[in-house]
């Protein structure tokens, strides 16, 4: 490891160290963190503060802009500076400290943010701080957005969003968090796939509700509210919604079939004929596979009484569902009432947003994407579009895009995708390195 590259990690363990908390309530969050966030950044990349221009959105998201030769169809890389709450003693390693655990090639940092999102979000502040400093200009305007409630509302990035509209700019290319360069996602592909989202799931949250008078625990209901809640979600969970192949899972298939061994090569290669029977068998393959080809239902937060011998006079649990391209909140909704069918629970749209659009797998656009993994990745990566499992703040600026993409340029183990959200979230050093270098390929290409 070079001199640039530990004084790469020292700044990308000093901003993972600061606890940019995001809550659903605002009142409970600690906004200190996020001033201390965006001062340090002032600080730690002075040749990036001294040649782009910046502004404070929504009070704590961050909006550059890098003058290039042109300022058509422009470049935007995103990230979010927010991180999800923590358990501390589920963690093997404290996750606000950053450790370097291991050597080698196996040294990871583990932390908070390490992959979501910090991990991009620094890795393209490294990126446009090495081109600030070699005097390198772009040929289109570069845009860095960094929301700071992706977590929560993605309220930073609709308001970056709303600025840009408000300006006339219209981006050529978009770049968010999403699918990580990845080996085995894909039942029988013997090479490492860049996965590209090029289009993202719909989220929504219904809230059922069921209610009686209450009274002791001694002397229950025939249906007591915690029972007609528990009713609900069993069908719920009984009845999935149905399997299809959408576009984008269908072109996956294709640019993979290749380098698959046969029969797999001719099932995927031959959709039109093997499609449903491939939608019902990979299900059962994992929960990735699963989400790759319905929309999905879970029951999240559960509520009920006050106390363990008192009857809930309000039974309550909040349904997570993400929508599969062609699906629609009102189709959901609607079929989520018809499962449970009960007229009794109500059944409550929270909030909600369809699918994204889809982007273009074809073009100049994704050859750039395709290129910039190529020369900084490695030519053995086969670039292939996927529906993104997860929301990103990258859905609001479909609405003034129609090439955004989701891909954290990261090579990451089933393992490590499995601690986002969760504890012990953790980067290898050399993996997240190279991915700078994807940035300042893209970069160097627009």
């Amino acid at each position: 490891m070079t001199p640039t590259d530990d004084a790469a990690i020292a700044r990308f363990r000093e901003l993972l160290q600061i606890p940019t908390v995001s809550r659903t309530d605002e009142s409970e969050i600690d906004w200190q963190p996020f001033d201390d966030f965006l001062d340090a950044l002032v600080r730690l990349y002075p040749h990036t503060h001294e040649t782009l221009e910046r502004e404070v959105v929504d009070g704590h998201s961050l909006l550059y802009r890098w003058p290039g030769a042109q300022a058509s169809d422009p470049l935007v890389l995103m990230a979010h500076l927010d991180v999800v709450p923590v358990v501390d003693e589920e963690w093997d390693h404290p996750p606000f400290a950053a450790e370097i655990v291991g050597e080698g090639a196996d040294a990871a940092i583990h932390a908070r943010g390490a992959i979501d999102d910090k991990g991009a979000l620094v890795a393209i502040l490294e990126a446009v701080e090495q081109l600030v400093a070699e005097g390198f200009a772009p040929a289109r305007d570069v845009y860095l957005s960094f929301g700071h409630n992706e977590e929560t509302a993605g309220e930073g990035a609709q308001a970056i969003v709303a600025l840009l509209t408000d300006r006339g700019v219209r981006p050529g290319l978009v770049i968010d968090e999403g699918g990580a360069v990845v080996d085995g996602a894909v039942p029988g592909v013997t090479v490492p796939t860049a996965m590209i989202g090029v289009a993202e799931r719909g989220v929504m949250t219904v809230l059922l509700t069921a209610r009686e008078t209450g009274g002791h625990a001694s002397t229950p209901p025939a249906m007591p509210a915690t029972a007609r809640l528990a009713r609900a979600i069993d069908r719920l969970h009984r009845h999935p919604f149905p399997t299809r192949i959408a576009p984008p899972v269908r072109a996956m298939f294709a640019t993979l079939a290749p380098h698959t061994p046969q029969p797999l090569r001719w099932v995927f290669g031959h959709l039109g004929l093997t499609g449903p029977v491939l939608a019902a068998v990979l299900p059962r393959l994992g929960a990735e596979t699963n989400a790759m080809v319905r929309t999905t239902a879970v029951a999240t937060e559960l509520s009920g009484a006050p106390g363990e011998n008192v009857l809930a006079t309000t039974a309550r649990a909040s349904v997570n569902i993400r929508l599969l391209t062609g699906d629609t909140v009102a189709g959901a909704a609607e079929r989520v009432r018809r499962v449970i069918a009960d007229p009794e629970m109500q059944i409550e749209v929270r909030h909600g947003s369809d699918p994204s659009p889809v982007s273009p797998w074809r073009g100049e656009q994704w050859r750039r994407i395709a290129g910039a993994v190529r020369d900084a990745l490695g030519d053995e990566i086969v670039t292939t579009p996927y529906i993104q499992l997860g929301a990103s703040d990258s859905r609001w600026f479909t609405a003034i895009s129609g090439h955004v993409y989701r891909f954290t340029p990261f090579h990451l183990t089933r393992e490590e995708r499995d601690g986002l959200h969760s504890h012990n979230e953790r980067i290898r050093v050399d993996v997240w390195l190279r991915g700078i270098g994807f940035y300042r390929a893209l970069v160097s290409a627009s």
